[in-house]
This record gives structure tokens, sequence and C-alpha cells, in this order.
């Protein structure tokens, strides 16, 4: 009897030639490093380097953030991934009524300049490739970024990174959005055109399904929402004026690794298939690097748990496992805590060390793709890229990503999925060890990494420093700029930097654009709150050894605060 794969496609006991009947390599599989991809963006992909080891971290203050890239560096990570706090992400300053509570919580507080020298403080930004998960205000954090190079010497064409700038995700799964999708994505295609000027080697986007996954989307669900999402972005910077040549190259991605190897391998070699097909047919891009799916994989928090956590190590193994022979450019794996607590110096070490048994102690850096010609893998390439494609084109048939969006098709979608996944773990269909199965009569207990509450007090402390020594006339003059820039069809990235170097304020600035585009809703302190409240799978996996205030994990948000004007009620979804 078949099973069922996350995606709900077919999965026989026994695989054999007539799964391929009529299938043809030369097609669908080509070279490593040739069109269509399936096989890997690089003909030699890990044989000569393994993928970049990028952990994800930042909470606090600056200051403690920076102790903790550090000691990353000094373990041996390749490149540096920042996590900032809810009041960071929202757009408002860590002393607005709306932060209280939340500040340093969830990841590093950063205010302003100031902030972002001490967070990279002693770490040489010309050797070393930066991640940033920001989606909203991510033009500013990449300008302090720029400014704290400027300081170190740094010429911009030599900073590498990314940052997250996925705003699309944001009104589907997660909700850390500010502005409506309009002048949203006329902001995302000014950081194209700044950064194809400024910062040529910087990854201006990574278009991102793993928010998705972690709300509960499928597979394919995962990969034809993101694809989609990454059209409407291609779209609107073409739309804008820019060859597609110009900006394609920079573009990035961003999905989750679950435990279920053999689908997510085909997940990837799919989502690479299709993205080439796209980029040559539907845009005619002409440069080879234009057509690459190039992307960043974090493991599944979604499958972490907090009962029997030390069991994650287990989980986070097999999840990096499937990223890696999945071709991933980089990789995030989890802490085994973190569907507890923020990770502590010992687990977030144990996570790096995860990856790097993978990849110097483990034969899968020897070959490329080497799942290339397995009955299984091939044909669930070809089954998950159909699913994928019959999804990609509902979302087409609705007027595009954003549309679509405004209709609450890709949440209605991933509700289901997700309320679908609920019913068979409560059932027992779904085996969740520790949870459902194979349980511990009493947990043993775990002290988990704490925030300390006066971080507030003191970011509220450097917050008031910095307002008095400022020049006040100088912010008032760049922040006038700025509207009068989003008012018009100017750049606002440059006067924006602009503001940034007179030491505005993250919020000066984000409420300075509000008062020009306005807010897509009114957000509380509730509403904030709400994010740093939700713990991994729902309440049956929530640790009732610890405060909730100090559950959280990185990876997974509440859709409690998405009911908005651009969505429908989430009931709606489930009928």
């Amino acid at each position: 009897m078949a099973r069922e794969s996350e995606s709900g496609l077919p999965i026989e006991p026994v695989y054999g030639p007539e799964a391929l009947e009529g299938w043809d390599p030369a097609q669908k599989l080509g070279t490593p490093g040739a069109y269509p991809f399936t096989r890997g963006v690089y003909p030699s992909m890990y044989t000569g380097r393994p993928w970049t080891m990028r952990q994800y971290a930042g909470f606090g203050t600056a200051v403690e953030s920076n102790a903790r890239y550090k000691q990353l560096i000094a373990n041996g990570t390749m490149g540096l991934s920042v996590a900032f706090d809810l009041p960071t992400q929202m757009g408002h300053d860590s002393d607005a009524p709306i932060a209280h509570g939340e500040v340093g919580k969830v990841g590093v507080a950063i205010d302003s300049v100031e902030d972002m020298r001490v967070l990279l403080g002693g770490i040489p930004l010309d050797k070393v490739s930066t991640s940033m998960t920001i989606n909203a205000p991510a033009a500013l954090l990449l300008l302090m970024y720029q400014l704290v190079g400027e300081e170190q010497g740094v010429p911009a064409d030599r900073l590498t990174g990314t940052i997250q700038n996925d705003v699309l995700k944001e009104y589907i799964a997660r909700g850390t959005y500010i502005f409506p999708p309009k002048p949203s994505l006329r902001l995302i295609a000014d950081i194209f055109k700044y950064c194809k000027t400024e910062i040529p080697k910087w990854n201006t986007i990574s278009i991102s399904g793993y928010h998705m996954a972690e709300a509960g989307a499928s597979p394919a669900q995962e990969i034809a929402f993101t694809l989609a999402d990454g059209i409407e972005y291609v779209r609107t910077a073409v739309a804008a004026g820019m060859d597609v040549d110009d900006f394609a190259p920079r573009l990035s991605f961003f999905f989750v690794s679950r435990t279920t190897i053999l689908e997510e391998v085909a997940k990837f070699r799919a989502a690479r298939r299709i993205w080439a097909r796209v980029m040559r047919d539907e845009f005619g891009a002409k440069n080879p690097k234009s057509l690459m799916l190039r992307f960043h994989t974090q493991t599944a928090g979604v499958q972490l748990t907090a009962q029997q956590p030390e069991v994650n190590l287990v989980r986070v193994a097999v999840q990096g496992l499937a990223a890696v022979l999945g071709g991933t450019q980089s990789l995030h794996t989890n802490s085994f805590d973190e569907a507890i607590a923020l990770p502590t110096d010992k687990s977030a070490r144990l996570a790096l060390r995860t990856q790097q048994v993978l990849a110097y102690e483990t034969d899968v850096t020897a070959t490329v793709d080497p799942f290339a010609g397995s009955y299984v893998v091939e044909k669930m390439t070809d089954e998950v890229e159909a699913a994928t494609v019959e999804l990609m084109a509902k979302v087409e048939e609705l007027g595009g990503a954003v549309n679509a969006i405004e209709r609450g098709f890709q949440k209605g979608e991933i509700e289901r999925s997700a309320y679908r996944i609920a019913q068979e773990t409560d059932s027992g269909e779904r085996v969740v060890v520790g949870v459902n199965r194979f349980q511990l009569e009493a947990e043993e207990p775990y002290e988990p990494l704490r925030v300390d509450p006066a971080i507030e007090a003191q970011q509220a402390e450097r917050l008031a420093k910095l307002r008095a020594e400022r020049d006040r006339s100088a912010v008032d003059a760049a922040l006038a700029d700025l509207k009068k820039a989003a008012e018009g069809t100017d750049n606002v990235l440059y006067p924006m930097k602009d503001a940034l170097r007179a030491r505005a304020t993250v919020g000066e600035v984000c409420n300075a654009l509000r008062e020009v585009w306005g807010p897509t809703c009114r957000r509380t302190r509730s509403d904030l709150r709400n994010f740093s409240l939700w713990v991994i799978g729902g309440g049956q996996r929530t640790d009732p050894r610890h405060p909730k205030a100090e559950c959280r994990t990185r990876v997974r948000h509440s859709l409690s605060c998405l009911v908005s004007p651009i969505s429908p009620p989430t009931s709606q979804a489930l009928s």
C-alpha cells in the first residue's frame, strides 16, 4: 500500500525502471551547473568546498550579539546571520510604547547606526558575508551596514551578504509588514536599483518559503508560493525599468528542510528546474546566472519539540542531510533547545558541529547530486514539479501573487495543510517521538538562556543619549528629503542613507515613510507580544517547565495578527 508524501503525493513501496518510462535525462537533468540546473547550480558543488555554514543568531543588545558572532566565527562558521528583535522588524524604536516587553527578546535590538557599529565591531566586513533576516525595514539595515563598512574603510563593492527583504511572504504567513503592498514593492525595486549601482555583490532579496512551510505549507505549496512571489518581484523590477539580467543574478531563495529526506531532495531539485524555465522562457533572461535558483536552507523548527529536547539533535542532523543532498548553497542548523528558548552557547555550538560532521566526516561531498538517476527521487522530483506548477497556475489565474494574497488564496491553502498536520498528530497517525509516542513520565530539568529584562532600559538610555547629542536640524532636514522622495519617484535609499548617517533612528525613518505611504493596519502592543509567545507545533508541544514569555522559537509566527484589510478572516480558509 502506497504512503503519501507531505504534499499528498503517493510513495510506492518499490520503484523500478517503469517509474521513469519515457524519461529523458538530457532534458530533465542536464549536467551540474547547466540548464535546467536540476543537479545543482554549480558544476563542482561541494566537491571543491562545502556549503556555507551560516548560523542564525542575535539576542539582547548589540554587545551580546557581537560576542556570539565572534564565538561562532572562532568555532568555524563561514558567514554571519543576524536575527533582529520584533520592534526592529516592525520599524519601532526600543523606547516606543508598542515595543515594551519585546526589546531584545527574539533577536538583537538595533535602533540606529550606533547600535550597528557595536554589533559589527571587530568583524572585518570585507572578509565576512552577512545575512540579515529583515523585511519591511530591510533598506535601513542594509544602509546601516554600508555606513559601518565605510567607517571600517571597506569599499561598498567589497561588501557581500543578503537581506531577506521579502515582504510578500509577510502578508501570507508571518505578519511583520509595515506598509501596504504597492509602496512595499516600490521600495524593493529601489533596493534592487541601489544595489546594482552601489553594492553590486549584495544579494538583494531572499525570497522565502521557510515561513510558509513553518506555518503548515506542504513542500509543493512552499515552492509554488515562493516562486510565485519571485515572479512578482521580477515583474516589479522590470516594470521599474530594469533589465532582467541586471538584477536576477542577485536574487536568492530561502527554504525549509524537513526530516522527510526523499521529498525534500525532490523539492529542491524541482524548484531549480522550474525557476530556470520561468526565467528563460517567460522573462527572456540571457545570463546563465539569472536562471540559477541559489538558496539558503534552515532546518525545520516546526518539527522540534520541547519534550525530550535532546532528540532534536537527531532531527536536525537528518534535516541538514536532506538540505545537503538537495544542493543548498548555505545552511543553518537549528539548536536542539529552540523549542524552549534562545539557544545557549553550548547548543549553538552543537548545531554548528552538526554541519561540520556532515561536511567532513561523511562522503556526501565527494560527488555531485548523488541521488541523480534514482528511480524514486527522479519520479518524486517530476511529481513535486507537476504539483507545484499546478499551484502556480492557480496563482496566475487570480492575477499574480499580490492579487492572490488579497483574496487569501495562499493563506487558505496553507491553513488547510496545517489543519491536516494537526489532525494527524492529535490522532497519532503522524508519529512525533516524545509527543504522541515514546513519551517520558517526567521531563528532565532544563535551564534555558534568559534575556535580561534590563536590556529595554539600557536601549532607552542609549536612545536618549543619541537624541541629545545629534544635530536635530540635520535629522529633520534628511527626513524631509526622504518624505519628498517617497511622495515622488526618486530612489528613497539615497535620502534614507543621509538620514541614518545623521543618526535618525529606525522608528523615525519608518514613521516618515508611514506618513507618506500609510501603515497596512494599526498594530497594538498585544499584537507585537503575540509574535513572541508562540511555541512550536501548538499547545501539545508547549513546555510547561518555563513561563510562556521565555518559550519561543525563531521559526514560526502565530497567524493571529494576520487578519487585516488585505486578507480574509482565517475561518473562511477552512470552509
